[in-house]
Order: structure tokens, then sequence, then C-alpha cells
């Protein structure tokens, strides 16, 4: 059987950013193509130019652990990258999961945290689960055509200005697309989601095309809150090991302000802030 084609793909967008120059190579003169040609790749990875070609033509079969390192290490891919790879060239995908379902157990532990936001999200970035303090600071999740964080973040004009680093939210999310694709290469949920995403929003075509991926687990948040004012968080990203497909998101503030509304929302919840309907 075949690598999949969507290893090619992935493999030309990371020998474009390459310099030849980077990897102890001369750059020469007459370059045709962006970073590093498919034949220096062949040779920083200690393989023959017509096995690389067919790896990046989907031809290769099932490369081994080591090709794949050596392929790595050429291009310099990080940790998530070479994850990835590693997930593209695996010939036989794994079947799509059935659709995910919170554990009684888990929705009652996000709504104990009264003070801290917290929602759990499926590997599609559909919110799955939320507690009133997320609700207040994320989005109205009651509303059901508000419970995908990727239509939020593209689709959704206001989430421009309501995130202060919006760009670095928006890559995270198609970033994260990118690896279900990868791992769930037959889920037709995915590819409609992101086939709707493509055509409605450039930016999202744009990223998308990129072929980045991360591993992000916590980063920060700065969030222009229509009453509060600005608000910062620390996002932390927590993988369930007995639920793989699910992940929980939490917002600790990371400033007094930010936990001092918090805690007056807490306490004498208003119509303003209980249930935000914008964004």
């Amino acid at each position: 059987m075949s690598a999949r084609p969507e290893l090619g793909e992935f493999l030309q967008t990371r020998r474009a950013r390459v310099r030849p120059e980077d990897v102890g190579l001369r750059p020469g003169h007459d370059r045709r193509v962006a970073g590093l040609r498919r034949e220096e790749v062949a040779l920083l990875a200690s393989v023959s130019v017509d096995y690389y070609v067919r790896l990046e033509q989907g031809r290769a079969g099932n490369p081994s652990v080591a090709v794949l390192t050596a392929v790595a290490d050429a291009l310099r891919l990080n940790q998530a990258e070479r994850d990835h790879l590693r997930t593209l060239a695996c010939s036989a995908p794994p079947a799509v999961p059935p659709k995910p379902t919170v554990r009684p157990q888990l929705q009652a532990m996000i709504h104990a945290m009264r003070e801290l936001p917290a929602i759990v999200v499926d590997r599609l970035s559909n919110v799955l689960a939320w507690n009133d303090a997320a609700t207040a600071v994320i989005a109205d999740f009651e509303d059901p055509t508000r419970r995908n964080l990727a239509r939020l973040y593209f689709l959704d004009e206001d989430s421009r200005t309501y995130y202060a680093d919006w760009n670095t939210v928006a890559q995270d999310a198609v970033a994260l697309l990118r690896r279900a694709s990868a791992e769930y290469a037959d889920d037709t949920e995915l590819h409609a989601l992101v086939t709707e995403l493509r055509t409605a929003s450039p930016d999202f075509d744009r990223f998308w095309t990129s072929q980045d991926v991360q591993n992000r687990s916590h980063c920060p948040k700065t969030l222009n809150h229509p009453t509060a004012g600005q608000l910062t968080f620390t996002l932390e990203s927590l993988q369930l090991p007995g639920d793989p497909d699910q992940h929980v998101l939490t917002y600790t503030p990371t400033t007094p302000s930010t936990a001092a509304w918090l805690n007056l929302r807490t306490t004498t919840p208003s119509p303003s802030t209980a249930a935000l309907s914008h964004r």
C-alpha cells in the first residue's frame, strides 16, 4: 500500500522553508524553487533521489522509522511536525471513532470551577461542555450555532478584536484541525468543516494551505471583553487519557483585576455578563 498523498504536500511545504545555507549547502544562483530541492533533501537524508521523489508522490510504500527520522532531521522538523509526518506516513489511518460524549463526572468537575472558565472540546474544536464562567468569557454556548471554536474564530468578525492575539489563536485552531485530518483521514464531518471554512474564510484557507501543525498545551490569552475591559488568562489544554479525543481547556486569570471581575461575576451575576451572544 502507498503512503497517503497528504504526505507529499506536507513535505513540499517543509522543504520550501529551509534555506540551503541553513543546512551547509551552497545556495547557488539559478534556483527555481524556494528552499531545498528534492535532491538536496535526499542527500541530507541519505536516501536516493528516486526514493524521495516517490515519497513526496505517495508511492514509497510504508517508510521506515529510520527513513522518516532522517527526512525529519534534514528538514529540521520540530516534535509536533515529526509526529505529524509519522501519522501521514501510515498507509492505513484508524477508523473514525463515534461522536464523543462527556462523562457526568467531567461535567460536574468543570461546573465546580466557578471562577475558572472551562470547556471540553473534541478533535474538531466542537464545544461539548462548558461552565457559566466560560459562557461569560468565551461565548454564549447555550446557542448551538456557537459551539465550534474554529467557526467562532473565522466566521465571527467580532472575534478579531475580542482576541488580542487573534492571528495566533486562529493559526492554532487550524493546526489542530490539520492534525485531526492526518489522524482520521476518512472523517467526513471534519472534511465538511474544513471545506466550509476554506470557502467562507480566505484567512482559514491561507493557514490551511501552509500545512503548519503544533502541540501547544498552554499559552497566554488576552481578551477585550465588551463590559469588563481587558481580561488576561493562561490557557491550559489538558488531554484526558481515558477520552483521547477530548480536551479540557481552562482559563486561569493572570491579573488581580481579571480574577476580581470573575469573582464578582460569580457572586453577583448580571444579565450583561452572564450570557454574551456576540463574538
